[in-house]
Order: structure tokens, then C-alpha cells, then sequence
């Protein structure tokens, strides 16, 4: 059993207020929900969006319906509730009218419960974002030692918590496999504008070989012989499904910097390796830099999110060529993060940086990379 970062759920429960959480498929949401309910003393009532009977009342927005449903009861959860039409009227009429009850929502895709839940619960709900298991977690019950030995499996097979539990190199794949031809697109295939799933597919995997490096909508539109504004919704909707995440170009107004395309990153390397059929050691791959900057900005997006450090992030490039793979701006600071996989290459900051006061500059290598991520 690895121990969530959310373990404890009741910090998040208010009154007055639902609890929903967003995350991908099989990254562990409903045992999230259920090992917190084997230990909550409340009266709780489990249920399911997938339940026809459900959506029914809970898309209904008859009062007297759905008040009669959750009577005598002091927790309401409702597992994949995504597929539970107007799910958002429906809570805020249990909020509304039963301050007292305390709500937890789980959704396997951002797109759609959160549209649904966005409006009519603004401020009524507190979102959390569960992701594949991060190192954050994972230091929790390993020292340094291990976390390092374990590095290697990480980049190849991600951090899915059935891959880290699997035992086998081809257990691993099996389930990686089975969870980007099975899982990966089924929110995104039910949204009903989406009448080409090769196409969507045949994206991806043009994403996966350009890890951290500029996107052009143009060139990936004659890729693949579809419009630019197909290729941006495509994108807008694998962003909400929590399959990739974006980094847009720094600008600070500097007339050299690059800003209109931007880069896009997978949240979990074993899914972006099963894109791409992918599975060999590092020693047998050409794009162990790309994993490697792939996997830190990754982990580090779930640190952030998890420890709660705000602030906005981005890549920084000039036209002349100089680069910084990640650049945090906290606190009216710049925190540049250039990611490199060997810990012998000694990298200086690009000149133009120095443009920005008190803009600092760090190499994020094997040898000193969890101090940034766990």
C-alpha cells in the first residue's frame, strides 16, 4: 500500500462546501474515496455516477427528490461522477440546502465534471488534483538510497500505482498498454464532437517525439492533414483529460524572447513510452534527455500542486538560441531550471538571463534532482 499524499481527506471536507477530486483513470481516486470511508465515523452513502438510477435523480433537479435520497445521512460520495448529467445543480442543491452535509466527488476527466460542477458551485467546492504517484509520496516510506535505485524504472515505466506494484518488466507494459488503449481516451472518446480517434491517437504520438521542444499548430496541422483548430481542440481536450500539460514561452518583455508556441510534456513517462511502443533501458535509447526532462517538470508539477507552491511556470528561449527548460516565476522572483541528465556536464546561465534582477539559475541533475521533486 503507498500512502497518498491526501491520505486524510476530513482537512478538505467542509461544510457548506463539496470536495471534488480530478484526476486520470487508474491513478487511484476510488481507493482514495473508499480506504477514507472504511475509516470515517459518518454515516456515508457510496455511490456511483455509473448508476442509472443516480444520474437520474441527481441530474433531475427536483428538490424533493434529491433531498429524499440522501435523508438520514451525514456524507454523500459519488465515484466517477462525470457521467452524471447537470451533476453540478445537482450538488449545489444539496449544498444549498443541507449545509450540514459533507460531499466528496471524484471525476476521471477535468473537461467534463469540472465544466458541469464549475458554475453553479463557485464557492461552494474545493477541488483536488490526484495524479499518477508522485515522489513527493513516494519519499515518505523510501530514503534516498532507494528512491535513486529506483529512478531508471520510473523514466521507462512511469508511476501508475498498479505499474509500481506490478512485478515484472512485461506486467508493467501489460498494464500500460491496456491503460492507453482502454482507459486513456474513454472520457475523451465519449465527448461527442470527437468522431476520429486515430486522429487523436496519431497527435499524441507526434507529442511524445517532441518532448521539450516548440509546438507548431501549423506543423503538426499538416502532419496530419486536419485544421489548425481541430489540432487546438484536440490539445485543449488531452490538457483536460489529464493526458499532457502545457508550458508556454516566459516573456519579461525582452524582445529577443520566443513566445508564441509552446511545449507540451506527458504527466506520466510510462504513458508517453506506451504512445511510442517504447520500453527499452536507457542505455539502448536515443531520448534518455527528453524522459529525463519529461519526468523532473512532471514530478515537479505534482509537487507544486500537492505542497501547495503557487506561482506560474514556463520555458524560457531566445531567438539566438538560449534556452531554459523550466523557469518559475514565485513571489515576483524568476527561477530558472535547466534539466540535465548527466551530473558531469557543467551548464552556465544563458547571458540574456542576466537581464533579470535577482533571477537565479540551477542545474536539476540525477545527483541532486529529489531535493526538487520529493
Amino acid at each position: 500500500m503507498i500512502k497518498r499524499y491526501y491520505d486524510n481527506l476530513d482537512k478538505y471536507l467542509k461544510q457548506g462546501k463539496a470536495l471534488i477530486i480530478l484526476g486520470p483513470r487508474r491513478v487511484g481516486k476510488t481507493t482514495l474515496l473508499q480506504n477514507y470511508l472504511d475509516k470515517s465515523k459518518l454515516k456515508y452513502k457510496l455511490d456511483s455516477g455509473d448508476n442509472i438510477r443516480t444520474q437520474q435523480i441527481l441530474g433531475s433537479e427536483d428538490f424533493k427528490q434529491i433531498l429524499e435520497y440522501i435523508k438520514g445521512y451525514e456524507l454523500l460520495a459519488i465515484d466517477e461522477a462525470q457521467r452524471i448529467p447537470g451533476i453540478g445543480q445537482g450538488l449545489k442543491i444539496l449544498v444549498d440546502q443541507l449545509p450540514g452535509l459533507r460531499i466528496i466527488a471524484t471525476g476521471s476527466s477535468s473537461f467534463d465534471l469540472a465544466n458541469q460542477v464549475g458554475e453553479p458551485l463557485t464557492g461552494r467546492k474545493t477541488t483536488l488534483k490526484l495524479f499518477p504517484i508522485a515522489e513527493t509520496e513516494l519519499s515518505d516510506s523510501k530514503n534516498t538510497f532507494e528512491l535513486k535505485e529506483e529512478l531508471t524504472e520510473l523514466m521507462i515505466f512511469g508511476s501508475y500505482p498498479e505499474v509500481l506494484l506490478a512485478k515484472s518488466k512485461a506486467e508493467k507494459i501489460n498494464i500500460l498498454e491496456e491503460t492507453t488503449n482502454s482507459y486513456l481516451f474513454k472520457d475523451i472518446l465519449a465527448f461527442d464532437k470527437i468522431k476520429n480517434p486515430k486522429m487523436l491517437f496519431d497527435l499524441l504520438k507526434l507529442l511524445a517525439f517532441q518532448i521539450g521542444k516548440e509546438v507548431s499548430l501549423n506543423e503538426l496541422s499538416n502532419q496530419l492533414s486536419i485544421d489548425v483548430k481541430t489540432v487546438a481542440r484536440y490539445l485543449d481536450l488531452l490538457e483536460k483529460s489529464f493526458v499532457i500539460f502545457r508550458l508556454n514561452g516566459y516573456s519579461g518583455n525582452l524582445r529577443s524572447e520566443v513566445t508564441s508556441k509552446s511545449k507540451y510534456f506527458f504527466l506520466d513517462n510510462g504513458i508517453r513510452n506506451a504512445v511510442i511502443s517504447q520500453f527499452n533501458s536507457l542505455n539502448d535509447r536515443n531520448d534518455v534527455g527528453q524522459l529525463w526532462e519529461n519526468f523532473v517538470i512532471a514530478e515537479r508539477l505534482k509537487k507544486r500542486t500537492y505542497l501547495g507552491i503557487y506561482g506560474n511556470s514556463y520555458f524560457w528561449r531566445t531567438y539566438g538560441g538560449q534556452e531554459i527548460d523550466l523557469v518559475e516565476e514565485r513571489d515576483g522572483r524568476l527561477f530558472g531550471f535547466e534539466c540535465k541528465w548527466s551530473p558531469l556536464k557543467k551548464v552556465l546561465p544563458p547571458s540574456d538571463w542576466s537581464a533579470y534582477k535577482n533571477a537565479t539559475f540551477k542545474i536539476i541533475n540525477r545527483e541532486n534532482y529529489l531535493d526538487f521533486i520529493s
